[in-house]
């Protein structure tokens, strides 16, 4: 740490690595072995850390111990005058803190110089999102395919839009995951936690007619067995997998003339969200309807109708910037 009067204890000398980038290869290996990260996450780590050794070694400083607060704001501000985004400066210091905490657990540090150091606020990114018309080609350019896996992949488009599931929850929706009796789904989401999500006119319809008429087919001889009892099946007969949904859905995408990068099923997850909420619906309904443990998280559709809106007027009012009269 560094002294009180500013000075700083003289460099230990000593050859080969430094005790500071000891500690880093430390924490790598820690990270790689015990916490088994992948090797594109731990090169990440290994060039911020590069990043943070030099700049300390052009303070002079090679050992963390002797690390200030001072030392780290400036590394913060030498980032910043690198023209790095907020993202980027937020996961360095993320690599930093990382470092620290090793530190401090190995026993090499008592104090953590970057407690009053606030991360960079990252920039809200906004969902991307379909407009109905986009999802209705969609869904369109599914149904004109050949064989069962038309009414198959209609029915998880509409479940996707108009229950707002995830990708997991609809591939691993099994049978009796449906009442259509009282038009509800009952999911598994995420931390193994069940919901109930109301099950809409057009999306029953679909499920309705897929059951009824493309599911026997693909089940085949295997329609009895209880090993596949999930709602949607491969060609093969077995339960349909979150990668072969991708593949399908942006082949459908092509079809129906949208840009790949805009379709995804978390899109038309966010599409659900936000239309509902241009429908007037409830926040909080949303919320249970998505299975979001945090309002927080599900706000940020408040902020995708508002663009959306502007984007409205923009377009359509007269002074608009899209109208030229």
């Amino acid at each position: 740490m560094a002294e009180a009067d500013g000075t700083r204890s003289a460099d230990p000398g000593a050859g080969g690595a430094s005790a500071l980038e000891r500690l880093c290869d430390g924490l790598l290996a820690r990270l790689a072995v015990e916490e088994g990260l992948s090797a594109r996450t731990i090169e990440a780590y290994a060039s911020d850390l590069t990043h943070l050794r030099t700049h300390l070694r052009e303070r002079g400083i090679d050992d963390l111990g002797r690390v200030g607060r001072a030392d780290l704001a400036a590394f913060a501000h030498f980032l910043v005058e690198r023209g790095l985004a907020a993202s980027s400066r937020a996961r360095m210091l993320v690599s930093v803190r990382r470092l620290l905490r090793h530190a401090r657990e190995e026993g090499g540090l008592e104090v953590d110089p970057l407690d009053s150091l606030r991360a960079p606020k990252r920039p809200q990114r906004l969902p991307r999102t379909l407009q109905a018309e986009e999802v209705s080609a969609l869904i369109e350019a599914a149904a004109s395919v050949d064989g069962p896996e038309a009414g198959r992949d209609v029915a998880m488009i509409e479940l996707l839009y108009g229950a707002g599931l995830r990708v997991s929850e609809l591939v691993g929706l099994p049978l009796s995951g449906i009442d259509r009796r009282s038009g509800l789904l009952r999911v598994i989401g995420k931390g193994r936690k069940e919901r109930v999500v109301p099950l809409g006119d057009w999306a029953g319809a679909a499920v309705d007619a897929y059951l009824e008429h493309d599911r026997p087919l693909l089940a085949g001889p295997r329609a009895a067995t209880s090993r596949e009892q999930a709602v949607f099946l491969s060609r093969r007969g077995r339960p349909m997998t979150r990668q072969n949904f991708w593949k399908r859905l942006r082949e459908h995408a092509v079809r129906a003339g949208l840009p790949t990068d805009r379709v995804s099923p978390h899109v038309l997850r966010h599409a659900f969200a936000t239309d509902l909420l241009e429908g007037g619906a409830d926040l909080r309904a949303i919320q249970a309807m998505l299975g979001h443990a945090d309002l927080s998280t599900t706000e940020i559709y408040t902020h995708v109708s508002r663009a959306r809106l502007r984007d409205t007027v923009e377009a359509l009012h007269p002074r608009g910037a899209g109208r030229t009269s």
